[in-house]
C-alpha cells in the first residue's frame, strides 16, 4: 500500500472470596467458545515465573491466557519455545493473545529498537500459538495533526512484520498517550492503515478514565473490536493523580462495565475479557488466587 498523506485521512475483598475455595482441587474450567470468556493477562502474574503462573491459572479453571512475552522468553532461554507451547497444551491453556509491543507508532529514538524487538516477539507469539500481540500507544512527545500520516505508515510497517507469522497487532489507546489516547483516534488510525494484521482493541481502564466518551462505542463497526482488557476504574484517588497500579477488579470501581459489555456484544464481540492488573498487592497473590478472583469478578458481567 502507498504511504498516507494528510488529505487521505481526515480504552480487598479478594482474600475473603477465594478463602473458601479448596486449593487442593482444580476449579471447574471455563468454556472459551461461543461468547465472551475470562482471560488472564501476563502482567497480572508478572511477579511469578511463567510456569508457576500458568500452572496456578490452569488450576483455577482458566483456559485463555495472554502471556507476557519477555517472561515467556526467560522460560524459553532455559527450555525452548516448543517446551513453552507443550506446557500450555498440557495445562489446557490457549494463548489467545500476547503482550506487548510499545513505541511502534511514534517516530523517534525508541522506535528502532522497538521494531527490532517486534521481530522476536511475533516469532515467539507464533511459537506459543498466539495470533495477536497488543501494541499500546505510549507516545510522550508533543505532536500535531501533521504527524498522523507517519503514525499510520509506522503502524502499517509494523503490521507487515507481524503478518508472515500470522500475528495481528492490536492498537491499544492509553489514557496518557500524546498520539492515540482514545477510542476515536484508535479507530481512525487503524482504518486509515487498512492492514489485515492491524486491529483495534479496548481496555476498559483506559476507556473510562481517559478522553473517550461512552457514545464512542457506537463508532465501532460490527466485528471491528478485536480484543478486550477488562478492569475497573476506582472512584479514588482523583483521575489527575492515579495510574496503572490503581486499577481495581471489575465491580470494585465506577466504570459502567455492564453497559460496556452490552454495547460491544451488540457489535459482535465474543472474545476474551482479559484481566490486566498492575497493583503490587494483586501481582503478589498466588496465581491460583488471582485467577479465582478474576473469575468471581468478571464472569457475572459476561456469562
Amino acid at each position: 500500500m502507498k504511504p498516507v498523506n494528510r488529505r487521505e485521512f481526515a480504552a480487598i475483598t479478594a482474600a475473603g472470596l477465594v478463602a473458601g475455595v479448596a486449593r487442593s482441587a482444580p476449579a471447574k474450567a471455563q468454556e472459551t467458545g461461543g461468547g465472551m470468556f475470562v482471560c488472564m493477562h501476563g502482567a497480572t502474574g508478572s511477579m511469578h515465573d511463567f510456569q508457576t503462573t500458568m500452572e496456578g491459572w490452569a488450576r483455577a479453571g482458566i483456559r485463555a491466557v495472554e502471556p507476557d512475552l519477555p517472561n515467556v522468553r526467560q522460560f524459553t532461554q532455559r527450555e525452548s519455545p516448543q517446551a513453552a507451547r507443550r506446557m500450555l497444551d498440557d495445562l489446557g491453556l490457549r494463548a489467545v493473545s500476547s503482550s506487548n509491543a510499545l513505541f511502534l507508532e511514534e517516530t523517534g529514538p525508541r522506535r528502532a529498537q522497538a521494531m527490532e524487538d517486534l521481530r522476536w516477539k511475533v516469532e515467539l507469539a507464533e511459537a506459543i500459538g498466539a495470533d495477536r500481540l497488543v501494541a499500546p500507544s505510549a507516545a510522550s512527545d508533543s505532536h500535531t495533526i501533521d504527524d498522523y500520516p507517519e503514525v499510520i505508515d509506522n503502524l502499517r510497517e509494523a503490521a507487515d512484520i507481524a503478518a508472515p507469522h500470522g500475528v495481528t497487532l492490536m492498537v491499544e489507546f492509553t489514557r496518557l498517550s500524546t498520539l492515540i489516547s482514545n477510542l476515536r483516534t484508535a479507530l481512525m488510525v487503524v482504518r486509515a492503515a487498512d492492514h489485515p494484521n492491524l486491529k483495534v482493541m479496548l481496555d476498559t481502564f483506559h476507556f473510562w478514565s481517559g478522553m473517550s466518551k461512552f457514545e464512542d462505542l457506537d463508532r465501532i463497526a460490527d466485528g471491528e473490536l478485536h480484543h478486550l482488557h477488562f478492569e475497573d476504574v476506582p472512584d479514588d484517588p482523583p483521575l489527575e493523580v492515579f495510574g496503572q497500579p490503581d486499577r481495581v477488579f471489575p465491580g470494585e470501581g465506577i466504570a459502567p462495565l455492564d453497559r460496556i459489555v452490552e454495547v460491544i456484544r451488540s457489535k459482535g464481540y465474543a472474545g476474551p475479557a482479559s484481566l490486566e492488573m498492575f497493583s503490587p498487592q494483586v501481582r503478589a497473590m498466588d496465581p491460583y488466587d488471582q485467577a479465582m478472583r478474576a473469575r468471581q469478578t468478571i464472569e457475572p458481567y459476561i456469562l
